[in-house]
């Protein structure tokens, strides 16, 4: 008996129209939409004409955009209207065409919605697309809040950009450390070996919590007896190995005169005195320790053991922008203002040395100014770092893509170090689920040469810590 096969019907591939922020804030956004077509209208085009020139970020992001567009552009039938392909071997995944809105769209939003502003015209475009091709969904895709909250006012479908978000819920980022249940050791301590090697223990346990765990992620049990805190070198599905943790809340292991004061300033600081660690980030409110601690391991590895050969500091000046050139003085000088946190930091470790009295504080401050060097982000592109200590301080103001132009001018011999509250996010676009900070946290988890720690407790004053709080 013959079977009727039965037609597979296929969805309709949607139409996303492109907000210029979009592809001022990822240029690769033209290729992230897999097989779905994608619109720009004129008014992008000519935004994105505009904020061509000058070298910072957005210009540069306009430049490629543009560039993206002329490779497309280029290869493209004489038909424009019937859309172009947009794939190729260097975006095989991107089987969607690009459309070019060219022509000029009038009467579609309401009389009191002025006609030549750009926003506007972005809109009308979706309108048009959305009355012209009513069995097919067209979506509005902008970075701009109000610009999705105008077009849903119009009835049209508007969301965020979110392919380079890494999650819709802070709270489930990876934190770096792992509280073991009460009963971990009855459970994956039956087969267990241990051993001590230079001044550390080490365990070998077997269970169904070791697929859980990532290497060189913190764990900790503290209910009971003595409190056990490790660190995890090695995993697998069934087994995880935990190496016990330097203790830098007593005295002996002081670094430049700090000692750790809670349980996650002692996982930085096992973090930032490994020299196996090449990569190190840290969360945390203001007055957790981050820039003290990392300064005080980074004077102790420059200056005592001469494991790095300089310190560079680095931070997003975001309240003027990336232009910092209106300010007098060399690079250095103009970056001063927005080093307080420094300034503040290198006074309370300048203080721990009791030693020579006046003259020898003094002493080893212009010691540490010699190997302190400050500099400003718009000069990084291009440069390789070889042996330095390098600190990127408001990480959580940079892009993804920022993130990889500094991480990636590091040489051999140097260690990163990047630092940031999510919930303090000043620049334009970004969010918590998109900070670089929150990006480069979720990629480098489990990496053998890389750490995170998220500091939950202020240790600043008891001011600051009620403020924290309830403000």
């Amino acid at each position: 008996m013959a079977t009727r096969r039965r037609a597979v019907k296929t969805a309709p591939t949607k139409l996303f129209v492109l907000d210029t922020n979009v592809l001022l804030h990822d240029p690769t956004s033209l290729f992230r939409f897999e097989e779905h077509d994608v619109c720009l209208p004129m008014f992008v085009l000519e935004e994105l004409d505009d904020k061509k020139k000058g070298m910072t970020e957005v210009a540069r992001n306009a430049r490629q955009a543009s560039r993206f567009l002329d490779e497309i552009v280029s290869d493209a039938p004489h038909q424009i209207e019937q859309g172009i392909s947009l794939q190729s071997d260097a975006h095989k995944n991107s089987t969607g065409r690009l459309f070019l809105q060219t022509e000029s769209i009038r009467d579609e939003l309401p009389s009191n919605m002025a006609q030549g502003k750009a926003d506007n015209a972005i809109l009308a475009v979706v309108m048009h697309n959305q009355r012209s091709q009513p069995d097919r969904a067209v979506i509005l895709v902008s970075k701009d809040i109000n610009m999705r909250i105008k077009a849903r006012a119009l009835g049209l479908e508007a969301q965020d950009y979110f392919n380079d978000k890494v999650l819709e819920d802070s709270d489930l980022l990876y934190t770096g450390s792992l509280s073991l249940p009460e009963d971990f050791w009855e459970r994956h301590g039956k087969d267990m070996k241990s051993w001590q090697k230079e001044g550390h223990t080490y365990y070998q346990v077997h269970g169904p919590l070791c697929a859980a765990m990532f290497v060189n992620q913190f764990v900790y049990q503290e209910d009971g007896g003595t409190p056990f805190h490790a660190i995890v070198l090695e995993q697998d599905e069934t087994t995880a190995l935990l190496r016990t943790l330097t203790d830098y809340t007593h005295s002996k292991n002081n670094v430049w005169g700090i000692t750790a004061r809670n349980r996650e300033q002692n996982f930085v600081l096992n973090l930032l005195m490994n020299p196996d660690i090449d990569f190190v980030t840290l969360l945390g409110q203001a007055g957790t320790g981050k820039t003290l601690l990392t300064l005080a391991a980074g004077l102790l590895q420059t200056l005592e053991t001469k494991l790095y050969s300089e310190i560079i500091i680095t931070r997003v000046t975001v309240p003027v922008g990336e232009d910092i050139g209106f300010l007098p003085g060399t690079e250095e000088e103009k970056m001063s203002p927005w080093m307080g946190a420094l300034e503040d930091n290198m006074e309370v470790l300048n203080k721990n040395n009791e030693e020579g009295g006046d003259w020898g504080r003094e002493a080893t401050r212009d010691l540490i100014r010699s190997r302190v060097k400050v500099k400003s982000l718009n000069f990084m592109r291009g440069r390789t770092f070889l042996n330095k200590y390098l600190i990127i301080d408001e990480a959580q103001n940079l892009t993804p893509k920022q993130m990889k132009t500094l991480i990636t001018r590091a040489g051999p011999g140097t260690k990163v170090v990047c630092m940031g509250n999510i919930a303090q996010i000043d620049t334009p676009y970004l969010t918590e689920g998109s900070s670089g900070l929150t990006y480069v946290v979720d990629r480098f988890k489990g990496w053998a040469h890389g750490g995170h720690v998220t500091l939950l407790r202020g240790e600043r004053s008891r001011l600051a810590d009620h403020a924290a709080e309830v403000l």
